[in-house]
């Protein structure tokens, strides 16, 4: 139930879920976006801390460093080089 209701916020978690609805499907996005929160809510109660939402633009600057660097790293296991586009 939470799953479903964080897909119509602006959160890091509605990033997360909307990323694995385009890939995977609605439900199987669903039942991990809803992992996630369990693996998240039991993290808090285990240390006692509390849940910060680093928001959307965090998450999706962290996906693209994250795709930018396998890309580079593919390339070069290909023998070529990236560069970035010049504006």
């Amino acid at each position: 139930m939470a799953a479903l209701a964080v897909s119509r916020s602006d959160t890091a978690l509605e990033a997360f879920y909307r990323r694995l609805r385009a890939r995977m499907g609605s439900p199987k996005a669903i039942t991990a976006t809803a992992h996630k929160i369990a693996k998240i809510v039991y993290n808090m109660l285990k240390h006692g801390t509390a849940y910060v939402d680093r928001g959307v633009q965090y998450y999706e600057d962290q996906y693209r460093h994250r795709v930018v660097k396998n890309l580079h790293r593919r390339a070069e296991h290909l023998g070529f080089t990236l560069q970035p586009k010049a504006i």
